[in-house]
């Protein structure tokens, strides 16, 4: 039930990305920064697709994914097309992680370290749960960057 439940609040969250996305009126909106708002809206989703390929998609699904964290924050200009097409590609990629998982693997140590600097084992229930509010809170931030960069 949970992983259930989970594979449900991604694919609403990275719909809605989807939604976010194609919201901007003005493409290149998508990668505006300014003073104290650092991260485009269009570096954010390559944020998050580049984070879910990585920790459900390639550590529990086995899909072959290379995480480079560092272009997630330092590429621009992205079309938007090739943006929606990544989601729909971590949409399926999330799924079949999900998909693999068995409720005993949940109550199991995540299979590699994310934080250095946590002191006990972290379950991955507890890391995808980490990983569903870290969606959520940049896509936040997205519907805000869009709300305010892209104003009509």
């Amino acid at each position: 039930m949970v992983i259930q439940t989970l594979r449900e609040l991604f694919d609403r969250d990275l719909n809605k990305l989807k939604t976010e996305i194609e919201s901007y009126h003005d493409e290149a909106n998508l990668w505006l920064v300014d003073g104290e708002i650092p991260n485009s809206g269009g570096n954010l989703a390559l944020h998050l697709v580049g984070n879910l390929k990585h920790f459900i998609g390639a550590v529990l699904g086995g899909s072959g994914y290379v995480r480079e964290r560092d272009l997630e924050f330092s590429t621009k200009g992205t079309p938007r097309a090739e943006l929606l097409k990544m989601i729909d590609e971590t949409i399926a990629d999330v799924a079949t992680g999900l998909d693999k998982l068995t409720p005993d693997q949940l109550a199991q140590e995540y299979p590699i370290t994310v934080f250095a600097d946590r002191t006990e084992p972290m379950t991955t229930a507890w890391f995808l749960m980490h990983l569903a509010t870290h969606l959520g809170y940049h896509l936040g931030q997205i519907n805000y960057h869009r709300r305010l960069f892209d104003a009509k």
